[in-house]
């Protein structure tokens, strides 16, 4: 396994946002740069998912409202690079659901 470490130089770029999915489908949050780390927490489900830069495309860590944590492979958070976006996943909400998310890097 390699190793990694990224050091913020100055001002680490940070984003948060609030969204109410009330259609079918998975939400694409563009903010114009590459995140290394991302957490999408459900309000309503009490489910949390976070996802780290390197880890594969489609895991993401996920902790329960129990307090289980396991490591998901259902692509609930994928970050698009070339975009400088991510995609929260349709298994991570459902209809009306409160989501909170927070991205760094």
């Amino acid at each position: 396994m390699a190793e990694a470490q990224y050091n913020g130089e100055g001002i680490v770029r940070f984003a948060t946002g609030t969204i109410d999915p009330t259609a079918t489908g998975s939400k694409v949050i563009t903010l114009g740069w590459t995140p290394r780390h991302i957490r999408v927490f459900n309000e309503d489900l009490v489910i949390m998912h976070e996802k780290f830069g390197d880890m594969a495309a489609t895991s993401t860590v996920k902790t329960v409202t129990a307090g289980t944590t396991t490591l998901d492979t259902d692509s609930d958070i994928t970050i698009d690079a070339d975009a400088g976006a991510f995609t929260i996943g349709t298994d991570t909400y459902g209809d009306g659901d409160r989501i909170h998310w927070a991205a760094w890097g």
